[in-house]
């Protein structure tokens, strides 16, 4: 694989499970695949003279332990989530190997609960369960990875293949007047025009505001907030806020693809794809089926 397809393949977009009912499934799964695994496979040397309690309670142990990390993880991207913005392959990697490492370090720092050995606290023990965690967490990865990403992809590819993008600019988006809107510097209220409005993009402080003129593309760049922003288009139904970066014009749509994530959106006259986040597709089927 050359570096061009590496960049490429580590930068499609992966589901974001650090969250709600995902966290809950992927600890659950996980945390069992780990109990089987070392309970029934015993990857490892076993020296039952040494263990402080049943191997099975040690394996559950073991198996809690990386629960934690995850756990841990999850609570940081809530308190920073635009962590999490953009997910993709690459970052999925490195976050899984930052989890191992930390893993690894955790059942170093447990075994004088599990283990009766003089040894516990050795440089030996302590590569050795890193290097053990990683070796079993790379299995569990190349498994779960690919199962997830296929899943989702099919999942989000078959219901975008169903969705009627029928919805060309029509008459009925004539019929909203132009809006006057105010931003947080009174010298850059602006006035837009529903129908011309093609998306809105969050930069930062800035939102980018992307309108059809005369045929033209054309980006005006005023300091609101997206959410300001949705606040004041809130009354057009054709407009919706399909990700926490993004308002897009739903009259404008060429094409609804489907990915791992969600859905990208091809808009008229427009090479860049919008995408509607995995919280968001529920409500953007809704309004399709609205418009």
């Amino acid at each position: 694989m050359g570096k061009k397809s590496l960049v490429s393949f580590l930068k499609q977009p992966y589901p974001f499970y650090f969250e709600g009912r995902d966290l809950f499934w992927v600890c659950i799964v996980i945390f069992l695949m780990a109990v089987f695994f070392n309970y029934f496979m015993q990857p490892f040397n076993v020296y039952v003279p040494e263990h402080k309690m049943d191997y099975f309670w040690i394996s559950v142990i073991h198996s809690a332990t990386p629960i934690v990390f995850i756990v841990l993880t999850a609570l940081i991207f809530k308190i920073s989530p635009k962590l999490a913005e953009h997910w993709n392959l690459g970052k999925e990697f490195l976050i899984i190997f930052i989890i191992l490492l930390l893993t690894g370090i955790g059942q170093f720092l447990i075994r004088d609960i599990i283990y009766n050995n003089p040894n516990n606290w050795s440089w030996h023990y302590f590569f050795e369960e890193i290097i053990n965690t990683c070796l079993v967490g790379m299995v569990f990865a190349a498994i779960l990875i690919p199962i997830n990403l296929n899943r989702l992809m099919l999942k989000n590819q078959r219901s975008a293949s169903l969705l009627d993008i029928n919805l060309h600019p029509d008459a009925s988006t004539k019929n909203f007047p132009v809006l006057s809107i105010s931003t947080q510097l009174k010298t850059d209220d602006f006035t837009l025009n529903p129908s011309s409005f093609l998306f809105a993009k969050s930069e930062g402080n800035y939102v980018e505001v992307f309108l059809i003129e005369n045929e033209r593309l054309e980006k005006l760049i005023k300091r609101i907030p997206i959410k300001n922003l949705e606040t004041q288009l809130q009354n057009i139904p054709f407009i919706f806020k399909t990700h926490r970066s993004y308002l897009v014009n739903l009259k404008h749509l060429e094409e609804v693809s489907g990915n791992a994530q969600g859905y990208k959106l091809k808009l008229l006259g427009l090479e860049e794809t919008v995408p509607v986040s995995r919280h968001s597709i529920s409500s953007f089927e809704k309004r399709m089926k609205e418009l």
